[in-house]
């Protein structure tokens, strides 16, 4: 890998408006508008599958715990049937010790804000101002906490030039000398991007020389239609120094309500990370962390959620075929569509609201201006497959017929 000083790095950029919540934003972009038919939305990738059945029972044997405070790093029989899980589902260097190495999170959104609060005080002084990387278009939870730790975030850009993934060739010394951690997703969110093993053991080398730490958002590895992604943590190492990995249940048992994930990896790192959380971060309650033991115990309504996307993306290929650059993404549930021929993501937005009532969201503002002053998301539109066969087919139509 070549890497001069010399070369430049994707920097931040934009504006105090791409700072604010894209949901938002785009509430406000569509407000003054009305949709002439019934409205579809598929602009917020909240999962619409059913709930397991076993929730109910279990939070019915366990409900006297609600009455208890919960401890911050999660009761041991959480952390060992995640540490199990993990074990099972991935070919790891060894075992993640569930009492060292594993940390109940309040979904995994608040986990990788928090990392970077950690990170900033745990990585040391760094050769100019402290940055974090991250892809772009991001999760928004990465650029929050960047800007809380005080860090200047770096945006790199994912294109369909790259893959969607981060270059790591466009990494110089000097970035890379004052970085403190970098964000990674995958699959990843919007695109829909896996990350191979070899861009994974690239990353550990450059975290290790370089002592920043790598937090892998990992949320979307149980969807996938191809095969199965891999983790961060299978290239961690013995001791999985500078990796972290941020699961969450929201996604693969379609619980985003219940607020329940996992931070796992470097024992160092998950220290720190605990006093943090222990004094600053929400606590998760107790019969909620029954509900994941069932959870990560069980792999059939796993199966069952994989095949009704599965559905849905066959579904995708026959209606979209290769219109507006249309891929069937290789993990997670959004598609990714290149709408830049048909007057661009804001006004394809409006047009779809209001001509056809689908509701999705534009690609810009899932992103951020670069120094260049170019946004990669810019002429793409995000829609998330949540919804049941029969209305993600009905809205696939409509947007054809109304883009054509």
């Amino acid at each position: 890998m070549a890497m001069t000083a010399s070369s430049r790095a994707p920097q931040g950029g934009g504006n105090e408006a791409s700072e604010r919540s894209p949901f938002l934003r785009v509430t406000e972009l569509l407000a003054p508008y009305h949709p002439a038919k019934p409205l579809i939305t598929l602009s917020l990738g909240e999962p619409q599958h059913p709930v397991p059945e076993f929730v109910g029972p279990i939070l019915a044997k366990h409900i006297a715990d609600f009455g208890r405070y919960p401890i911050a790093k999660g009761i041991e029989p959480f952390r060992r049937a995640a540490a199990d899980w993990l074990a099972r589902r991935f070919d790891l260097p060894r075992p993640i010790d569930p009492d060292t190495e594993l940390l109940v999170l309040s979904g995994s959104r608040e986990g990788l804000f928090f990392a970077a609060l950690t990170a900033v005080r745990l990585v040391g002084e760094r050769r100019g101002r402290p940055a974090i990387l991250m892809p772009n278009p991001f999760y928004p939870a990465y650029g929050a906490g960047a800007r809380a730790a005080g860090c200047e975030p770096i945006y790199l850009p994912t294109t369909p030039a790259n893959g969607f993934l981060p270059d790591l060739d466009t990494l110089d010394e000097t970035t890379l000398a004052r970085t403190v951690a970098m964000y990674i997703a995958s699959p990843a969110n919007p695109q829909g991007a896996v990350a191979s093993r070899d861009y994974f053991i690239r990353l550990k080398k450059l975290a290790d020389r370089f002592g920043f730490m790598i937090f892998s958002d990992e949320c979307y590895s149980e969807i996938y239609t191809q095969e199965a992604p891999g983790s961060m943590l299978e290239c961690g190492g013995s001791d999985f120094a500078n990796v972290v990995a941020f699961q969450s249940l929201s996604k693969r048992s379609n619980l985003p309500g219940m607020r329940i994930g996992f931070a796992a990896g470097d024992k160092r790192f998950l220290s720190a990370f605990h006093e943090l959380r222990n004094v600053a971060a929400p606590q998760v309650p107790v019969p909620v962390q029954h509900v994941a033991v069932a959870a990560y115990n069980d792999e059939t309504h796993v199966e069952e959620n994989r095949r009704l996307y599965r559905l849905k993306f066959d579904l995708a290929d026959q209606i979209l075929g290769s219109r507006y650059g249309y891929r069937r993404p290789a993990g997670g549930f959004c598609v990714w569509l290149d709408v830049s021929a048909k007057g661009g993501d804001e006004a394809v937005t409006v047009k779809l609201y209001r001509d056809a009532g689908v509701r999705v969201i534009p690609g810009s503002y899932l992103a951020r201006q670069q120094q260049d002053g170019s946004n990669p998301g810019a002429g793409f539109i995000r829609l998330a497959l949540v919804a049941d066969s029969e209305t993600t087919a009905e809205a696939l139509h409509r947007l054809v017929q109304t883009l054509g």
